[in-house]
């Protein structure tokens, strides 16, 4: 049977080629006065997104600064000093120009106007609740993270090497400017670095004990086919728009909360057990993501065993084997598969890090820390499951 639920998207999406015209009146539309443009590296100056922007801006007359330097697990000190700047000059607006790391900073940097008196981390430790944030936009340039519809924000304390999230409506974004144009220039391991992202964004809603829908399930599962499909064909043909196109809008969906409709609130612990790697490796989001699922699955799916039937039968599309349990591991061996296919990593020393048994025990005390107590719905995991977790991902 399937729980109660509440869906809610208020993202005003503005999708196709050339929507990043339409920057400045959204952001007179949502009552953006003077704007702070967010941005991370080289690429959205040199490929002269930036300069545009600010050209549409000055012509609608809309007053901006900038601040760039965002790196791919955004950092707590450039949120701080982007929270001073942003304060200093009375910004009411913040536009995002990039990807999720992007967006998730924007998001931290409104939180702190939104209660300039108060530690932002704070809220990151779940000592409190936010209560306040000020409007922000964004201009995707990344299919990934599905920040630019949802309510989640993670932000790495670059100083204690925690790696934390914060989730309220009172981020989701005014407006998401999406052009696949944009994201053609992306290396292609952050393309499938962000294609594995996306599908493990819905992935860990559908491995879960409890309630489903049908209508929720068929979503997910064609949201999925739909990303393994065109990750493939993005990866021998990266300049492909149609592909391009459908794994932007498969990131959106796959993170606004659509595809957890009716279930008990999803699974997520490969995505905490991930953010102790970031937090302590600083690897790629989605890559980490590949290279624990694997072994996150096997470790769990005996507990949730209709489910990784159903993915294996549905999303991956394997034979039925001999058994139930013959079918899931079939489902999961495929999945490897398409990873190798893709080149995203499907263990640790894949992705390029060896941790220790020392550090594997801090992973997991902190994780801990975070769950506060054994934590899953396709399994619950304590410490010590954790741990196994993470040495068999090694």
């Amino acid at each position: 049977m399937a729980f109660d639920f509440s869906y809610y998207s208020p993202t005003k999406v503005v999708f196709g080629k050339n929507t990043e015209n339409k920057v400045g009146e959204l952001i007179k539309e949502f009552g953006g006065k003077k704007v702070l443009i967010h941005y991370g590296g080289k690429s959205a100056v040199a490929s002269g997104l930036i300069d545009k922007v600010k050209t549409i801006l000055d012509g609608e007359g809309i007053e901006h600064i900038e601040l760039g330097g965002v790196v791919p697990n955004p950092h707590l000190g450039l949120v701080r000093e982007g929270a001073e700047l942003c304060k200093k000059e009375k910004v009411d607006f913040i536009l995002a120009v990039g990807g999720g790391s992007v967006i998730d900073s924007a998001k931290a940097i409104a939180y702190s106007l939104g209660e300039p008196d108060k530690d932002v981390w704070e809220l990151f430790l779940r000592e409190r609740k936010p209560k306040e944030c000020i409007p922000i936009g964004s201009i995707l340039t990344i299919s990934a993270a599905g920040s630019e519809t949802s309510s989640s924000c993670v932000i790495t304390n670059e100083k204690t090497k925690e790696k934390r999230s914060c989730n309220s409506d009172l981020s989701r974004p005014r407006f998401a400017i999406m052009d696949p144009v944009l994201t053609m220039t992306l290396p292609d391991y952050q393309t499938q670095s962000g294609c594995a992202d996306i599908m493990m964004h819905t992935m860990e809603r559908y491995f879960t004990n409890g309630g489903n829908m049908e209508m929720t399930d068929e979503i997910a599962e064609g949201l999925l086919r739909t990303v393994i499909k065109n990750a493939k064909i993005l990866h021998k043909d990266p300049k492909n728009y149609e592909a391009r196109a459908e794994v932007m809008w498969a990131g959106s969906l796959s993170h606004n909360n659509l595809t957890g409709c009716g279930n008990d609130g999803g699974d997520f612990m490969s995505h905490k057990l991930e953010h102790e790697m970031g937090g302590m490796f600083d690897v790629t989001h989605g890559a980490g993501l590949a290279a624990i699922w694997a072994s996150w699955a096997r470790y769990v799916y005996k507990d949730c065993l209709p489910r990784f039937v159903k993915y294996a039968l549905n999303v991956m599309q394997v034979e039925p084997g001999e058994t139930d349990e013959d079918t899931a591991l079939r489902g999961i061996e495929a999945m490897e598969e398409f990873y190798r296919e893709i080149d995203m990593p499907t263990n640790m020393r894949e992705l390029g890090i060896e941790p220790t048994d020392e550090e594997i025990e801090a992973m997991a005390e902190s994780c801990m820390r975070v769950c506060k107590k054994p934590s899953g719905s396709a399994k619950k995991l304590d410490k010590d499951d954790m741990i196994a977790i993470y040495k068999a991902a090694r």
